[in-house]
């Protein structure tokens, strides 16, 4: 393309989830009680935790993290997605885009990293549950949630860069209700070569990485629960693992489906389907999948009701 076609974009244009206007209600009360589902799930799995001295173990110190990045994962772009439902402009700033998609990236990441040593506690908890506390100590388990922090941002801040890089025309409508990498890069004028390489190299270790992490950790766990005698015990270890398992299935299923595919195949329409599920509907999940399936949190929230009612109704 000549270089006189192109320009200097100060903005952009978010066209949102639907472009129908008979659709705006009720899109907006839906994602407004998703969000506040998973903002108020979210911060009971934290406050419980918190409040719950039996729960200070590592697998509820990593499930604590896992509800914070959720919460922030799903403010990243919920709240500009409501915004822009009832907006006539639509507009994000291009520095505000910028800081969209660093955040998007760096919590997406974060929840991937964390999902990861969750399943390295599953691990140690099942094959080596003798050398659990000696293992798994709280400084070990404080320096793997600084590192999956320190890593994220890392990962961020290279893709981000990158998108810095890139040059936009005229037409600054981006297809989606949010800064998606590769809604960026469809509208811009200038060669994407090297951000959708870095997608599908360093993006695909960061993500593959942990997965193959995921992966092992699971197949040893599978070795050692064959090994128990009873069908009874095989299945009441395995299950502490349900909770975990079904949260990496989702989330690791819909990110490989949108990202890890040439950028000329990629539908914006899909896309952004199946965004919706991993950005808000996974996290908003989450609270209830763990909370459901884990005896441990479901007492500590009785006694926490139980506390409540106590304080406010004595």
């Amino acid at each position: 393309m000549d270089n006189s076609n192109w320009t200097s974009v100060s903005h952009f244009v978010l066209l949102g989830i639907s472009t129908h206007p008979e659709e705006r209600i009720p899109l907006f009360l839906v994602f407004s009680l998703m969000y506040a589902i998973n903002i108020s799930g979210n911060l009971a799995i934290i406050t419980l935790i918190l409040s719950a001295p039996r729960l200070h173990i590592p697998m509820y110190i990593f499930l604590s993290n896992l509800a914070l990045t959720d919460i922030c994962f799903t403010s990243t772009t919920v709240p500009k997605m409501l915004q822009i439902i009832f907006s006539p402009t639509k507009v994000i700033s291009y520095t505000g885009c910028l800081a969209q998609t660093y955040f998007f990236i760096c919590f997406a990441v974060m929840e991937n990293f964390i999902l990861a040593v969750m399943a390295y506690d599953r691990y140690i908890a099942i094959c080596h549950p003798f050398h659990y506390t000696m293992i798994l100590t709280r400084m070990l388990c404080v320096k793997m949630v600084v590192m999956c922090h320190a890593l994220s941002h890392l990962h961020a801040m290279l893709h981000t860069f990158l998108m810095g890089q890139l040059i936009f025309c005229a037409d600054n409508r981006i297809p989606h209700f949010f800064c998606d990498l590769y809604a960026l890069m469809k509208i811009s004028c200038t060669s994407t070569y090297l951000n959708t390489l870095m997608i599908h190299t360093e993006g695909a270790v960061v993500i593959s990485g942990a997965l193959a992490f995921i992966t092992a950790s699971y197949a040893c766990i599978i070795l050692v629960v064959l090994r128990i005698p009873s069908a009874k015990g095989r299945w009441k270890t395995f299950s502490t693992c349900g909770s975990h398992l079904t949260v990496v299935a989702i989330f690791y299923g819909t990110l490989s489906w949108v990202y890890f595919r040439p950028l000329s195949s990629y539908s914006v329409t899909k896309g952004r389907i199946i965004t919706v599920v991993y950005t808000v509907v996974t996290p908003m999940l989450n609270p209830f999948i763990y909370s459901l399936r884990n005896g441990d949190v479901k007492g500590g929230f009785m006694k926490w009701m139980s506390r409540m009612q106590t304080f406010f109704f004595r």
